[in-house]
């Protein structure tokens, strides 16, 4: 009998200690800091018309978060549901669409297209399961070379390309650089000798480009639109979404953002309202490159 007891007494013990040593990989939070399952999270997005999933891109968390996501909307939206991206850029749309309509090879796709390096783990699911499930895929960025000559040379040297190139850029003769939006303020005068007016001009210009292929996108109004971006992009409702929110409604429009804390146990003051939802990872999680 006192040995029956001892064991048990042992177990409950053990039990509660492994209770006590779990090791949660993350822990959503709505703007507010409280608290919410992945649950709470999905139906908000199932009620938007677009959806940015800011991402930091060695986060491991968020790149499963963002393939687990593609597949709830998609269990909702079927087609309706698009796809879009700033890891690739615009001139490479039609590559894109022919790799998602099996017109080329992976070969063809991966060696004519200018893929990120963390393509391989962190992108290709969800390419992969647009082309399995016949969704379309916005290569939304402004093609890097652009973006380049608007930083060294100002954006007027845009001027001198071609009518082909500029279709792959914001309609120039409506783009407006604000430097008071916090984002690009930050960029001015917290970065030093890498920041400055031409960086935050060229980052601006990338973000109005991500809004202007989101907005020809989405053409009918039953479509959703989930976009993937590094977190600064949409962090604040600033970045993409400045350009986008005056033609768009704001009520439409809904922000993820991934953070990493040293415990995520509570979110940190700092990291309340950047987004609708924040995705709070331990800072010591595995990056995938």
């Amino acid at each position: 009998m006192f040995k029956t007891l001892a064991l048990l007494f042992t177990f409950i013990i053990f039990t509660s200690a492994s209770i006590a040593k779990e090791l949660p990989a993350y822990q959503i939070y709505n703007n507010k800091g409280k608290k919410v399952d992945y649950d709470k999270l999905l139906k908000a997005c199932e009620e938007k018309k677009y959806v940015f999933f800011g991402e930091l891109h060695n986060n491991t968390i968020a790149h499963w978060l963002q393939l687990e996501l593609t597949k709830s909307l998609f269990a909702k939206h079927k087609k309706k549901l698009i796809l879009g991206a700033e890891m690739f850029e615009a001139d490479n749309q039609f590559i894109l669409d022919e790799y998602l309509a099996e017109q080329i090879s992976s070969k063809n796709f991966h060696d004519e297209i200018r893929l990120w390096p963390n393509y391989n783990t962190d992108y290709k699911p969800l390419v992969e399961f647009a082309k399995q499930n016949q969704l379309k895929f916005i290569a939304s960025n402004v093609p890097r070379r652009y973006a380049s000559m608007a930083y060294k040379k100002g954006i007027s040297s845009l001027n001198e390309l071609s009518e082909l190139a500029k279709t792959f850029i914001a309609p120039l003769d409506k783009f407006e650089f604000d430097s008071t939006v916090a984002c690009y303020r930050k960029m001015i005068t917290e970065m030093g000798d890498h920041g400055g007016v031409s960086l935050a001009t060229a980052q601006a210009l990338k973000d109005a480009t991500m809004a202007h292929f989101i907005r020809q996108s989405v053409t009918r109004s039953d479509q959703i639109m989930l976009h993937f971006n590094g977190a600064f992009h949409s962090n604040n409702n600033e970045g993409i979404i400045h350009y986008l929110k005056p033609h768009v409604d704001i009520e439409k429009i809904l922000t993820i953002t991934t953070v990493e804390q040293e415990s995520i146990d509570e979110l940190d003051e700092e990291n309340k309202n950047l987004a609708d939802f924040i995705i709070c990872v331990p800072s010591n999680m595995t990056k995938t490159h």
